[in-house]
């Protein structure tokens, strides 16, 4: 019994080291969101998709590859915030070892 409760409690510990931080970048300009997004690593970012305002769009945005699964690597990505249409941040992408054109794309580096 002591056992099963020191598990749960160090289970609960472990739970606050998987929290992430979410922000609405709409409400912060393009340096603030990158800022952000670098001071946490890695961060879920929310806002309301430009063509169906009736739709949020989030996605979780990193400040560097070691913040990716293996599988994955740091792609360039985009986000509107409250003085662009477009800040620029990074994001994981999926890479698959079994395509043979295997192309990433990186819109800026």
């Amino acid at each position: 019994m002591k056992a099963l409760l020191i598990a749960g409690c160090l289970g609960l510990l472990a739970a606050d080291a998987w929290a992430i931080s979410r922000y609405d970048p709409t409400r912060m300009s393009c340096d603030r969101v990158q800022a952000v997004v670098e001071r946490n690593g890695a961060v879920i970012l929310r806002y309301r998709s430009p063509r169906n305002p009736s739709l949020t769009l989030y996605d979780r945005y990193v400040a560097s590859g070691r913040f990716c699964n293996f599988d994955e690597v740091r792609a360039g990505s985009y986000v509107p915030s409250a003085d662009l249409k477009s800040c620029p941040v990074y994001k994981c992408q999926r890479v698959d070892f079994d395509d043979r054109r295997r192309r990433l794309i990186f819109p800026f580096d």
